[in-house]
């Protein structure tokens, strides 16, 4: 920062001896005496004082204290006194408790034992540097903070500390930098000096969350609230983000696409920016369709939306999944059947919607060119979509809105689309989308095929219809290398519509049998019923028999029924 360059002028006039009237002044102070000195055969009147620290202003409280006027030093004026104490060599060897020993012994023994007064003290010391700097005024007022800081952390720490119900002790929980007070005062002090603080800070180990609470208050004091030029917003966005923590998930993320869209608007440094994209790039599946929307701040001619940063933020995410894929290969094989799905495959799912969403949503602009486009939607790895009705309603839209596109150029860009993974409604609305090529309308004919006979298959599994299996691709969009594209396309369309008429006959008779099982249940729980109850008239018959009748199974099988039967077949015989 350039140092102060006022210039005091103190003019002595007075009527009275000007020896005796300026004694007090050179008692006191090194540099008057030998200006003084240097002047004596001539009658010296005025006295220039070039680059004086602080301005006239201290120079009235180093003249204050010389001629005994009572003041008070305070965090406000301390770094003036001791900076003009130097300047004008008010030292020791000139005078006994000199100003410059009672300034510096208030900074040491006041000042740096309490944290307000030292950030108050380097606010007061933007203007005095580099002055204030040789003195180490700044560096003892840094570490004080520093330590402070560090200090009252751990203490909060300590009171955190609690017993649990098994009896071992553990920190309670707290919330975000409570207790951070010093957070809202470090937002009063420019970026140089906030720098410092926050890099000593750093080093003596203060939280990382207290770190990125303090970067996002002075981010928006600085950037939001107050009205500062371009080149000074680039320098305070650039500063911020070298100072950001390294730990994950600690910087919020709306803030950090904040911070890009700023560094992108103020065209601040690569490196800057390139650490911007990796850090959100590693937290991309907490993102938001408006998160990822940033402006192009380019030429007229350009898109509307900055695709390019979107891009290697996307990449970003790529490379990270794959560094996770790794580390989980490295994981026990007992650990590795769990039925739930991994974080890195969550967070793909997640990334591919939001992706599906920005194309859709950037699709429709004019000056987007298709190979950014496709770039877009390949980046993210085959696996990470498990449906492809979003990549395929995106790409509709971009068909809308480039009519001229060839069909070379549609047919690589919906080579990007598994037609295989649509569902149900997305493969209809395909099948008739006269938007896409033709190769791309034969391949989602040929998938809804497999899928109609697939359900006939499964409906009359001992038929002799087979099953097509699912993973068959068509290359090229070719079903039959002696077909023609348009005979393969009326063939499907009329194999699919026969299927169709099978399957709806197929639902007829579903429709009868179950009709059929409905009345065949009402029967058995009729014919059930009487069942029942005559066989609970047979069990109260035998129960309460008490004149000692024989069941009729007994009267058949009795000796005297036998005898009967057996007398009038003899009878018969004679």
């Amino acid at each position: 920062m350039p140092r102060n360059s006022t210039s005091t002028i103190y003019t002595l006039t007075n009527n009275v001896d000007l020896v005796h009237y300026k004694f007090p002044l050179v008692s006191r102070s090194g540099r008057i005496r030998r200006l003084v000195a240097e002047h004596r055969d001539s009658d010296i009147s005025r006295i220039e004082l070039v680059s004086l620290p602080g301005g006239s202003e201290s120079f009235e409280l180093a003249a204050k204290f010389c001629y005994g006027v009572n003041f008070e030093i305070t965090s406000s004026n301390v770094a003036q006194l001791c900076c003009v104490s130097d300047y004008l060599e008010m030292s020791e060897d000139h005078s006994k408790n000199n100003l410059g020993s009672r300034a510096e012994e208030y900074l040491d023994s006041i000042v740096c034992k309490n944290l307000e007064m030292c950030v108050e003290v380097l606010r007061q010391s933007e203007n005095l540097l580099p002055l204030a700097d040789e003195l180490k005024i700044v560096t003892r007022c840094i570490d004080a903070v520093a330590s402070k800081a560090c200090v009252e952390q751990i203490a909060s720490s300590f009171s955190r500390l609690e017993y649990s119900s098994s009896g071992r002790l553990h920190m309670s929980k707290q919330a975000n930098c409570e207790g951070d007070w010093w957070i809202e005062d470090l937002s009063v002090l420019r970026i140089d000096l906030y720098q410092r603080v926050i890099t000593a800070m750093k080093f003596r180990g203060v939280r990382p969350e207290s770190i990125a609470a303090s970067l996002v208050s002075y981010a928006q004091k600085e950037l939001i609230q107050k009205s500062i030029s371009g080149s000074k917003e680039k320098l305070v966005v650039e500063t911020i983000v070298s100072l950001m923590p390294v730990e994950k998930f600690v910087v919020p993320l709306s803030f950090l696409f904040g911070l890009l869209r700023s560094a992108v608007m103020l065209d601040c440094n690569a490196a800057s920016r390139l650490d911007l994209e990796r850090r959100i790039g590693s937290q991309l599946d907490i993102a938001t369709l408006d998160d990822i929307l940033i402006p192009s701040f380019r030429h007229a001619g350009d898109t509307m939306f900055d695709v390019d940063t979107v891009h290697r933020i996307l990449v970003n995410f790529s490379q990270q999944e794959g560094d996770s894929d790794d580390e989980m290969e490295d994981v026990s094989v007992f650990e590795s059947d769990s039925p739930t799905a991994t974080p890195s495959q969550t967070a793909l799912f997640k990334v591919s919607k939001l992706v599906d969403n920005y194309l859709a949503e950037i699709a429709p602009d004019a000056n987007l060119k298709l190979n950014k486009f496709i770039a877009i939607a390949e980046t993210l790895p085959a696996h990470a979509r498990t449906v492809h009705d979003g990549l395929y309603r995106a790409i509709d839209v971009y068909l809308k809105a480039h009519l001229t596109l060839s069909d070379p150029d549609k047919r690589r860009l919906c080579k990007s689309i598994d037609f295989q993974k649509l569902s149900q409604d997305a493969g209809a609305h395909a099948a008739q989308n006269e938007r896409l090529p033709l190769q791309s309308i034969v391949q989602v004919l040929y998938f809804e095929q497999l899928r109609l006979r697939n359900a006939l298959f499964c409906s009359y599994p001992d038929d002799d219809i087979k099953p097509m299996h699912q993973s068959w691709r068509i290359n090229s969009g070719a079903l039959s290398a002696a077909m023609s594209p348009k005979d393969n396309y009326a063939s499907l369309r009329r194999e699919n519509r026969e299927l169709k008429l099978e399957l709806a006959r197929m639902r007829m008779r579903l429709n009868d049998l179950e009709k059929d099982h409905v009345c065949m249940k009402r029967d058995m729980q009729k014919s059930s019923s009487r069942r029942f109850m005559k066989s609970f008239s047979k069990r109260i018959g035998k129960k309460f028999n008490i004149f000692g009748h024989s069941s009729s199974r007994e009267s058949t099988n009795s000796p005297s029924r036998h005898s009967e039967r057996t007398d009038s077949k003899i009878t018969d015989r004679t």
